[in-house]
């Protein structure tokens, strides 16, 4: 296999919960090196979430890996000139806290004492407007973005149950790290890059945003179908397996009835000529093809789906997902040290040609300490107390 392509990249990260280690995870597996921060005591609060990964939290296990773990007191004068250092020697610096704390550590105009430092902030809402000193976790800021309102039920509207807005923060700030890496290979110098998670999820509303901008009305909740188009949703067969399919354009239309259905004429009928004809009758249609799949076995209702060449999918439980031969069948899985002994661990998505993802342990909270003092120049014995209730 080839060099890690960030190998020889040092990222520094004040980082907790979920966006900034997200990002910070993904260059890490690209082969940098990141040193996180923590607070000693508790160190990241992600680390307490849970307990069901052999002692550790769940989120913490899939947001640290290949991470080296510093506990620093940044309160403490004490520990300024160890995080000064490690900033001469980063290639990029990300930190996701609390609005004004940034300020309050003195870690404003870092890029005027390091011209090549790049500078990642992920916060809530923004350094602006009159949300930026807002505290924001991963459901409010759903909410805010009016993700909740057309997600759930018609009775009832919901969460999506994994912190989506969390994942796309962090996912355009790990992109922007590698933009920014691309351009200072070019002009030699860092640049500073700002992602909120308002905006990373604004970002992914576009579509009900045009819909509901220019359709005048916003797309209603539709539980587990889509609410624009149709069929796009979930049925159950006569053994009670649930299948959700989803037909894009007339053709799919066509060929559903015609091999699926085995009710050619309906593709015919005008109350379902159109995709938007057949979201207006959806009920009507909901039913016609539901009383079909009741009829039939799960096996009978796959083959032939598969015949006509129509997505569909069976709703799978997350242990049916981690048992999924799509997984088994391609290299999926890898092995991971922790503190709690070896674990499994779904290799990144990005796969490239000669080039394995670097997949190290979990770190101990302060694992780390003592040798990247050791590597900065400082005696660990004369830099000992951090905190009251906290010796290295």
């Amino acid at each position: 296999m080839g060099a890690a392509p960030l190998d020889g990249v040092t990222v520094v990260s004040l980082e907790q919960a979920v966006a900034a280690p997200f990002a910070t995870r993904q260059l890490a597996d690209l082969g940098a090196r990141v040193i996180k921060i923590e607070r000693p005591g508790g160190g990241d609060f992600a680390r307490h979430y849970d307990a069901t990964v052999g002692g550790m939290s769940s989120y913490f296990v899939w947001l640290n890996r290949s991470k080296e773990s510093l506990t620093l007191d940044l309160k403490q004068p004490a520990a300024q000139p160890v995080l000064a250092r490690l900033l001469e020697r980063a290639d990029v610096f990300v930190q996701n806290l609390a609005p004004g704390a940034a300020d309050r550590l003195g870690l404003t105009g870092l890029r005027a004492r390091h011209p090549r430092l790049i500078t990642c902030a992920i916060s809530g809402y923004g350094s602006s407007g009159p949300y930026a000193q807002r505290k924001a976790y991963d459901m409010l800021i759903q909410a805010e973005a009016g993700l909740v309102s057309i997600t759930g039920t018609e009775e009832a509207p919901s969460r999506v149950g994994i912190s989506v807005a969390d994942i796309a923060a962090g996912m355009y700030a790990y992109s922007g790290v590698l933009t920014a890496l691309l351009a200072r290979a070019a002009s030699g110098a860092g640049t500073a890059i700002e992602v909120s998670l308002f905006d990373a999820l604004g970002e992914w509303m576009g579509a009900p945003a045009y819909y509901t901008g220019y359709g005048g009305s916003e797309p209603p909740r539709s539980g587990a179908a889509h609410a624009t188009i149709a069929p796009y949703e979930l049925f159950v067969s006569q053994d009670e397996i649930e299948i959700y399919l989803a037909v894009q354009n007339g053709r799919e239309w066509t060929r559903f009835c015609e091999h699926v259905l085995e009710r050619p004429e309906l593709a015919e009928d005008p109350r379902f000529a159109s995709n938007a004809m057949r979201v207006l009758h959806r009920p009507l249609l909901h039913g016609l093809i539901a009383d079909v799949f009741a009829r039939l076995p799960a096996v009978e209702i796959l083959d032939r789906l598969e015949r006509a060449d129509i997505a569909c999918a069976r709703r799978n439980s997350v242990a049916e997902f981690l048992d999924h031969p799509q997984l088994a069948g391609r290299d999926c899985w890898r092995t991971i040290g922790s503190p709690a002994g070896p674990l499994r661990a779904l290799r990144p998505p990005v796969r490239m040609h000669g080039i394995d993802p670097v997949m190290g342990p979990v770190p101990s909270l302060g694992q780390h300490n003592q040798a990247i003092l050791e590597e900065l120049g400082f005696d660990p014995a004369t830099i000992s107390v951090w905190r009251k209730d906290q010796v290295i």
